[in-house]
């Protein structure tokens, strides 16, 4: 990603906040209500920040909310874009190049995802500890400006395990009952066929979705510490013998909204 282009989006994001955030959350789908919780809420559109592009998925607002949660500062993606909405892979780490400018540390990146491990049940909510890039791209690709971050950044601890541990620790205090597992990236928009998940759970994948991957790696490159958790809205294909679709995702993700926000907000307070 050309620091130019970040810049450029920083500066707008910056002139329309009046707090530094401390803290960033990406929200999936369905996930956005949390965003309702804020103090001194700002909104900002991502169609008015530059370079950014639009969310055109059901479920995603497509706007930063930045404000106070427990009394720290924190700006929130209300909705994200995919690679499978036509964005090129660059583009879907300027997001958090800008927030890393605006002075995040710690990053939650959220997602709703198809359940590969058979011990899963849909509503739960799966702490991430790794991920498999089946996207087979990656958003690093191109010149490489060290300013931002190194060449060649190493992912053995992309999912921190600080973070990791405070989760454990909320979701056992909070009767959470959160699992832990890898998260394969596909890029979709299509859902996986059975073969493909039979793959996939072989490979060591716990859960299967079509983001995440890219907003981690860059974290990783300019130096942000990452907490990942994946809500299972469905059981993946070939598991229940049942047709998947978009509604049963945000069904899933309305019926667990609750039991998300406890987990985020008691994370956020601890962090």
């Amino acid at each position: 990603m050309e620091l130019t282009k970040i810049v450029e989006s920083y500066n707008y994001v910056k002139s329309k906040m009046n707090q530094v955030p401390e803290i960033g959350i990406i929200l999936g789908s369905g996930l956005g209500e949390l965003a309702d919780l804020l103090e001194e809420k700002i909104i900002i559109k991502y169609g008015d920040v530059p370079n950014m592009p639009t969310s055109t998925v059901k479920g995603h607002a497509g706007q930063f909310v930045s404000g106070k949660l427990h009394g720290k500062n924190v700006i929130m993606m209300q909705g994200r874009f995919h690679y499978y909405e036509g964005n090129p892979m660059e583009l879907l780490s300027l997001p958090v190049y800008i927030m890393e400018k605006l002075g995040v540390k710690k990053l939650i990146v959220t997602n709703a995802a198809g359940g590969i491990n058979t011990s899963f049940v849909p509503g739960d909510l799966m702490i991430i500890n790794d991920h498999i890039n089946f996207a087979f791209n990656n958003p690093l690709i191109g010149t490489n400006d060290e300013e931002i971050g190194t060449r060649f950044p190493d992912m053995s601890n992309a999912y921190d395990k600080d973070l990791i541990n405070i989760a454990k620790e909320v979701s056992k205090g909070y009767g959470i009952g959160a699992k832990e597992g890898v998260y394969l990236m596909m890029t979709g928009p299509n859902y996986e066929t059975p073969a493909e998940i039979r793959m996939a759970r072989i490979l060591g994948g716990d859960a299967v979705g079509m983001s995440t991957v890219p907003e981690v790696i860059a974290a990783v490159h300019c130096g942000i510490k990452v907490l990942g958790i994946s809500c299972i809205t469905n059981m993946a294909a070939g598991i229940l013998d049942k047709p998947l679709n978009h509604i049963e995702v945000m069904e899933t993700s309305n019926m667990v909204k609750d039991k998300f926000k406890k987990f985020v907000i008691n994370i956020v307070a601890k962090m």
